[in-house]
């Protein structure tokens, strides 16, 4: 017999009754009867009840062994009592009847309970990982994790991609965050960069001749954590291919990822519907519009509408005086928040402040009774409408009018204008979003979430995909008033070096786009700029002289000097993908060993001090600063 196990903790059925068995694993949980002890043995596989009857020579020693010691049990497997089976566990037909145990490692006082669902601080969690990843969430979220990518790596392999590894000490390289610096000992005062993503090593493949390139690729950013985001680093699904255009990148991808989520979309217990292939294609500045983010949620089923005609020149006073400065009024639909109290129109107000808006101004629909006195002066009214917009009002069902400060300082016709516009009926409500463009749709992009939520009215029980297309080539810095990149520098603009020289920087678009999924960017990607002419150019428009591309990205443009064919891709984050799957909050819910939201690793106490020698080996003398509160000199 094996010194350890005949079975792991989940492989004892029915049929094994009458056998003899050896199990190691954890002690999960002891249950004392009385006449008899119980002990759940866990281990990676499952688990199995071991019982022992009072008298045996074994059971004082299990009495006194601490949860999460490590254990082997040796004994006879037996079918359990009828009444006591336990059909939601595999094993639950049989027990173990223990003969013999032998203790392989005892377990002090735990931080933190693995047995039952009790929630700890984050902080002893990250600590004391090695015992929160026994729990059976956390286990179950890495297991998920480990078969996303065998399934990735499968479907890539399938769509005939090849995988390759590229380097992980590299050249520091412009990608919108701070490099990671490795001191190179053996080149004094000089640094490696860990790759931001392997943008230009994949680039690089294609010009090899490789054709179709993929990895499960780490990337390293010194960047702040967010709930979708780990410091410092994160896996993604790299890609590349030659000789196509945006839509092959996208029919190559929407499969994979259409099927990943098809695989395992009854993962947390109920089946959830996949946009299927061809995903929608949203351009930047319609998604910006009609749903005031680039990274839209397609579940939720409002559209904001731009309603700033109506305000232009009178009416609301607040509203004329943004759009007669060159701003707009950005209606966010509502609904069946018509029919909630007032404490819900304040608390959007007060939701809207906190984002530092000045507040959130609306209008709530209803129905007039056909036969009071102010239907009849709306029913007047209405023979100013436009006949070609607006219905004859229904006598019987009476006029559907607009209720508050707003309504009642705007033209009833403008009033009706926003209400068919935004599709609203009787019972509906309609917020607003005024101010300068950007301000005025990132508001009304955050109501449109808080409304979908509040109101009940997002799909449940799906992944809603799309891809936002037509990105700005370039972004002015308010700050500073330069033309930056505004997304990837390697992208080829629409209408390459002719637009690069006649062009508005701010108006050239480039083949730029993103993959969203449930309001979560997924991944970027774009098709290259494959010619040396038309990249100096466009970094030239960003302020970097000829001299430093040629300086920093030398490698990149030499070998296009020598043949590059046209290609693109794009690197769906695996993080993020497990993450949806799962349906957990956190993305550190689905890393083996995440840092804290500062970046650290409590658990290995990284980032650490290096002893003085260590540093004068690489040539590096430190510039700290004064510590807060201390004295100087």
């Amino acid at each position: 017999m094996h010194a350890y196990r005949t079975h792991h903790c989940g492989a004892l059925r029915a049929t094994d009754a009458g056998s003899t068995a050896r199990l190691s694993g954890w002690v999960h949980r002891k249950r004392d009867h009385g006449s008899l002890l119980f002990v759940d043995l866990r281990d990676h596989y499952g688990m199995t009840q071991c019982v022992v009857a009072q008298g045996s020579p074994v059971l004082k020693l299990l009495e006194e062994l601490r949860p999460e010691s490590v254990i082997t049990v040796t004994g006879d497997v037996v079918p359990r009592e009828a009444g006591t089976v336990n059909a939601k566990l595999p094993t639950g037909a049989i027990e173990l009847r223990v003969r013999d145990v032998e203790v392989q490692s005892s377990a002090e006082v735990l931080p933190i309970q693995v047995a039952g669902d009790a929630e700890f601080p984050e902080e002893l969690r990250l600590r004391y990982r090695f015992l929160d990843l026994r729990r059976e969430r956390q286990h179950r979220n890495l297991m998920l994790r480990s078969q996303v990518i065998s399934s990735i790596r499968r479907r890539m392999i399938d769509q005939g991609f090849t995988e390759f590894q590229t380097p992980i000490l590299t050249a520091s390289s412009p990608e919108g965050a701070r490099d990671f610096l490795v001191p190179a000992r053996l080149h004094p005062g000089k640094f490696y960069a860990l790759p931001q993503a392997p943008q230009q090593f994949k680039q690089l493949c294609m010009v090899a001749g490789f054709d179709r390139y993929f990895q499960i690729a780490p990337c390293f950013r010194d960047e702040a954590s967010r709930a979708d985001r780990s410091p410092g680093e994160f896996y993604q699904l790299d890609f590349e291919m030659s000789f196509v255009t945006q839509e092959d990148v996208f029919a190559a991808i929407e499969p994979v990822l259409a099927g990943v989520f098809e695989e395992f979309s009854d993962w947390t217990g109920t089946k959830r519907a996949v946009t299927p292939a061809p995903f929608p294609r949203i351009p930047y500045q319609q998604a910006m519009l009609e749903y005031g983010s680039d990274k839209p949620d397609l579940r939720n089923p409002i559209k904001i509408t731009d309603v700033s005609t109506y305000f232009a020149g009178g009416g609301f006073g607040l509203f004329a005086k943004v759009t007669a400065s060159g701003g707009v009024v950005r209606a966010i639909p509502a609904p069946g928040a018509g029919e909630k109290p007032r404490s819900f129109f304040d608390g959007m107000n007060d939701w809207a402040k906190e984002q530092g808006a000045p507040g959130l101004g609306y209008i709530i629909f209803e129905r007039l009774d056909p036969k009071s006195r102010e239907a009849s002066e709306r029913e007047y009214q209405t023979h100013a409408y436009d006949d070609r917009m607006f219905q004859a009002p229904d006598h019987a069902a009476g006029l559907i009018v607009g209720k508050g400060p707003i309504a009642k300082n705007l033209d009833p016709s403008a009033v009706e204008h926003i209400r068919l516009e935004c599709g609203l009926q009787a019972g509906d409500a309609v917020f607003f979003a005024a101010g300068k463009p950007d301000d005025a749709a990132k508001l009304a992009g955050k109501a449109r979430n808080r409304l979908g939520e509040q109101l009940g009215l997002l799909e449940e029980n799906a992944y809603r995909f799309c891809w936002v297309t037509d990105f700005p080539m370039y972004e002015r810095n308010e700050d500073t008033g330069q033309i930056e990149f505004s997304h990837n520098p390697f992208s080829m603009p629409q209408g390459g070096l002719e637009a690069l020289n006649s062009m508005d920087p701010l108006d050239i678009k480039a083949f730029q786009y993103d993959i969203v999924c449930n309001g979560i960017e997924l991944s970027s990607g774009a098709i290259r700029n494959h010619r040396p002419d038309i990249m100096i150019r466009a970094f030239e428009i960003a302020g970097y002289p000829a001299e430093e591309v040629e300086h920093r990205f030398g490698g990149m443009l030499n070998a296009f000097r020598y043949g590059a064919p046209p290609h693109g891709g794009s690197a769906p984050g695996i993080d993020r993908i497990v993450m949806l799957i799962a349906d957990e909050p956190a993305i550190r819910e689905v890393i083996l060993f995440p840092m804290n939201q500062q970046a650290e690793d409590l658990m290995m106490g990284a980032p650490a001090r290096v002893p003085p020698e260590r540093l004068k080996e690489l040539h590096i003398k430190l510039d700290l600063p004064p510590v807060k509160g201390s004295k100087p000199g």
